[in-house]
């Protein structure tokens, strides 16, 4: 059963401010929705594995920690950007929620994914300063 986009909007949301609740109770850090935090995502992405090792690479654990850090990092985008959440089902099999703005989409949780599971060096930041720059020419 698909979701209305309002639906997926608050769960989007709520994603988010699960992101803020968590990495203050796990990590002591505060996430406060400025683009500056976004530098503490990239951190925090990478603690989750230094403080659980392997149980941080569980297909659960690494849904969960991509997917509110994803929603995180998206609402930040759209308060300053706009966009709207949307599923992109081009595979079926893994569906999954993309960020959309003037025909673009951004995956924030993929980045996420991909520095938690593929390769420490990419930059959520780095992706979102560049998502943002090409909205801004």
């Amino acid at each position: 059963m698909q979701m209305t986009s309002a639906e997926l909007a608050k769960l989007m949301l709520d994603s988010a401010q699960n992101a803020v609740t968590t990495t203050q109770e796990e990590f002591k850090l505060t996430l406060d929705f400025s683009e500056e935090s976004i530098n503490l995502v990239d951190d925090v992405i990478l603690a989750w594995l230094g403080r659980y090792k392997d149980q941080a690479l569980e297909e659960n654990a690494v849904f969960t920690i991509c997917n509110i850090y994803g929603a995180y990092v998206g609402e930040i985008f759209k308060e300053k950007i706009g966009g709207d959440w949307t599923y992109d089902e081009s595979n079926p099999d893994a569906p999954y929620v993309v960020l959309s703005y003037a025909g673009s989409s951004y995956a924030f949780a993929g980045v996420c994914y991909q520095r938690l599971v593929n390769d420490s060096s990419i930059s959520i930041k780095n992706y979102f300063d560049e998502a943002v720059a090409n909205n801004l020419q």
